[in-house]
């Protein structure tokens, strides 16, 4: 099994959104057993995949002690892929794993889902405590989202320090210029700065997931939009073959 986490420290950059599409693409195309465990306490994964929470369960309690998040787990409408909402509770995660004094706690919940799924896809908020801590610790790679702008440089800046910081062995990072437009300057300078990254375009298509609560490839699987999902998942299996 795998851990791949979508994290930047600023928001509104897509990372829900890559998050989805992701899940999506090691479920559909490396046909993998997939979960996408939502930390952001909006639930803008459940949303994207027109599902919510239930009500009766709180998603605090699959990291309090030794619960287990099996029947938090919901089906989705696509073969091989999971999904764990988050909900308002979720809120207070930091506090609780301080309080709980569990630095390993997420890391454990992980293993124990091993045996089930292939692929872990972390959708995380944009934060620095422990929460971030524990993604850092658990990831086998981060994928961090950067539209071009001198905010996303300095955002990527913080996300290398607090993955570095989560100990010897930090996971690999992925930067992936998201949102990029070559007919404007910025974007084509930024793109020229760093041709090796992957690149998914500004797109409506993209823009539509929420509209359609779809991932792109499923709405409009030609668009170029779903192609650059696909190449950056491709992407993404080969780094972590080479681990």
């Amino acid at each position: 099994m795998a851990s791949i986490a979508v994290y930047s420290v600023k928001g509104g950059v897509g990372k829900t959104t890559f998050a989805v599409n992701l899940a999506w693409c090691a479920a559909s195309i490396s046909r993998r057993e997939t979960l996408l465990l939502d930390l952001d306490a909006s639930n803008g994964s459940g949303f994207l995949m027109g599902i919510e929470p239930k009500k009766k369960r709180n998603a605090e309690s699959v990291f309090d002690l030794d619960r287990t998040p099996r029947k938090l787990i919901r089906k989705t409408d696509y073969p091989n892929l999971h999904l764990l909402p988050a909900d308002e509770s979720i809120r207070s995660l930091d506090r609780q794993f301080s309080r709980i004094g569990k630095r390993k706690r997420l890391a454990k919940i992980a293993a124990g889902l091993r045996k089930d799924y292939d692929r872990i896809i972390f959708d995380c908020p944009p934060v620095l405590n422990e929460v971030s801590a524990q993604v850092m610790r658990v990831a086998d790679l981060v994928i961090v989202p950067l539209p071009p702008s001198p905010l996303s440089t300095r955002a990527l800046k913080q996300v290398v320090e607090e993955v570095k910081g989560s100990g010897k062995s930090h996971p690999p990072i992925l930067p992936v210029m998201s949102m990029i437009d070559m007919r404007r300057n910025l974007h084509k300078d930024a793109r020229a700065a760093n041709p090796k990254w992957p690149v998914i375009p500004l797109a409506s298509a993209v823009e539509q997931c929420a509209v359609e609560q779809k991932p792109v490839g499923v709405f409009a699987p030609r668009s170029p939009a779903a192609r650059a999902f696909a190449q950056l998942w491709t992407a993404i299996e080969r780094k972590l073959a080479k681990g």
